[in-house]
């Protein structure tokens, strides 16, 4: 059985997340450790206990993440490694999947994603945005709604196009308000603010560009042992090079995820596709994206048995 790996974002982490995983796997107990002494920092005990608004903040929630995934995968690696086929993540899951094809040992990833959300909440800080999922046709078309938003000078831009009907636009708070505005009254169902500390994905993140090279050259990727579709490009990537600029690109450009799971679909549509890590948010969007697909979560304890019996 060919499979597809698939790696969640930020907003799916909870407290409680891969604390059954830690009591009952070695491997996974091992990871955490590892990611521990890596961030010298304990990031186990705060993803088993909370509290919530700690895990949230964007450099806690990255890390966690990560960590979750590849718990997961140390715990089934041995016997679902030889069906894996390709990955993909979304936003922060993108790095997750570089971890997991081999391209960078989980102690820098770690240490490389909580760069990342420090970087991105000192953005947030010095170049104050907002994020609103709109969900439903617009009228024109999204890009055609942010661009008469930031007709004043502002900037609002689509950041994740998640699935048919449901787009993320990023960038300042007023411009993001009016193209809020704008989308109900071009026949959108639903407009809504998140809760987010900037404007990920979006120009307003440039000013942490510069940091966040620096931490990819000393995370020092190799080429992944099996492809990983990018965010930006909706294109597997093969080498380390290609990896790091693409990581970069990511942090000021929209994540195309509608268009890498069409991508993924069209070049293995009989693979069963795997989200490693808490909660069901891409397999919940798989499930618009190409309806036909196989797919399951992955990461409880549970769900590793329920895999490991799907590929012997």
């Amino acid at each position: 059985m060919d499979v597809v790996l698939l790696f969640p974002g930020q907003g799916s982490q909870k407290p409680g997340m891969a604390k059954d995983l830690v009591d009952a796997l070695p491997a996974a107990r091992e990871t955490f450790a590892t990611v521990d002494a890596a961030l010298n920092d304990a990031l186990s005990q705060l993803c088993f206990d909370g509290p919530a608004e700690t895990l949230t903040l964007t450099d806690n929630a990255q890390p966690a993440l990560l960590a979750h995934g590849a718990a997961v995968w140390a715990a089934v690696r041995e016997r679902v490694a030889p069906h894996v086929r390709a990955a993909a993540g979304h936003s922060l899951g993108e790095f997750t999947a570089y971890h997991v094809a081999g391209a960078m040992d989980v102690a820098p990833a770690a240490r490389l994603v909580r760069r990342r959300g420090q970087l991105m909440r000192e953005s947030g800080e010095q170049r104050p945005g907002a994020m609103a999922a709109i969900m439903g046709d617009v009228a024109g078309g999204i890009e055609a709604l942010c661009a008469r938003a930031s007709a004043d000078g502002g900037c609002v831009v689509a950041a994740n196009y998640n699935s048919p009907g449901q787009v993320v636009i990023s960038g300042e708070v007023a411009s993001v308000e009016r193209a809020m505005e704008l989308a109900k009254a071009a026949g959108a169902k639903r407009a809504i603010r998140l809760n987010v500390s900037g404007a990920f994905h979006s120009p307003l993140m440039a000013v942490a560009r510069e940091g966040l090279q620096h931490a990819l050259e000393d995370a020092d990727l190799q080429d992944p042992t099996f492809p990983v579709y990018a965010n930006v490009t909706a294109e597997p990537v093969r080498t380390g090079a290609d990896a790091q600029r693409l990581l970069l690109e990511q942090l000021t450009s929209p994540v195309v995820w509608t268009s890498v799971m069409e991508r993924l679909a069209t070049d293995f549509p009989s693979a069963l596709f795997v989200e490693m890590g808490p909660g069901s948010v891409l397999t919940g969007l798989a499930k618009k994206i190409a309806p036909s697909l196989q797919t399951m979560t992955c990461g409880t304890t549970s769900e590793v048995e329920q895999l490991l019996a799907r590929v012997s």
